[in-house]
């Protein structure tokens, strides 16, 4: 057995020593060569260097936009958050004003719904809750105001405001309610 394995094992000798033989070893470049080489490696580099550059911008700006965007949200949130409480208390508002509009002068009910109005009222302009101003002969602004009906009028100007008969209001100078109103027509 073991003339075997020797004899297995000048083989595989003689085979690798043959192998060798053959194999051709690689002739050195030139410095022409080499030189041409590193440039052509350097140029390729040059390119990735330039693309990782111009991704890292383009990350870069697209990482400042983001931040931009959050911080304009969460100063819409802040401006804007508490608009649905709001548009929940302005009907208050509106039963507080008609109480005080129905009621007669002499009631002494009347003081503690108007204090209590005025209170409503401050705390809503903490907030940035303000009215909108609409007397009568005010010009008719479909952005600001509802039309509830017509009315045929010679002494207002056609198109202008007659009535109110809901107030709106601002939100830090964004619409929150329009004002209900009628409008004049030519008679």
């Amino acid at each position: 057995m073991d003339k075997k394995k020797h004899d297995a094992h000048q083989h595989d000798k003689k085979a690798e020593a043959a192998s060798q033989d053959h194999v051709e070893l690689a002739q050195p470049l030139s410095d022409a060569d080499r030189i041409k080489e590193l440039e052509e490696a350097l140029a390729a580099k040059g390119l990735e260097s330039a693309s990782n550059w111009d991704k890292y911008l383009r990350e870069r700006a697209d990482l400042e936009n983001y931040r931009k965007r959050v911080q304009k949200e969460k100063e819409e949130i802040l401006k804007y958050g508490n608009e649905q409480i709001i548009m929940e208390l302005l009907p208050s508002v509106d039963n507080l004003e008609r109480a005080i509009d129905h009621a007669s002068e002499d009631d002494p009910i009347v003081e503690g719904v108007k204090l209590t109005l005025n209170m409503l009222l401050s705390t809503l302009k903490k907030f940035g809750v303000t009215p909108l101003e609409t007397p009568a002969g005010t010009p008719f602004d479909p952005a600001f105001h509802q039309a509830m009906t017509q009315v045929p009028s010679a002494d207002q100007e056609p198109n202008t405001v007659v009535n109110v008969f809901q107030k709106g209001y601002m939100l830090n100078e964004r619409l929150l309610r329009p004002a209900m109103v009628t409008v004049a027509v030519k008679p």
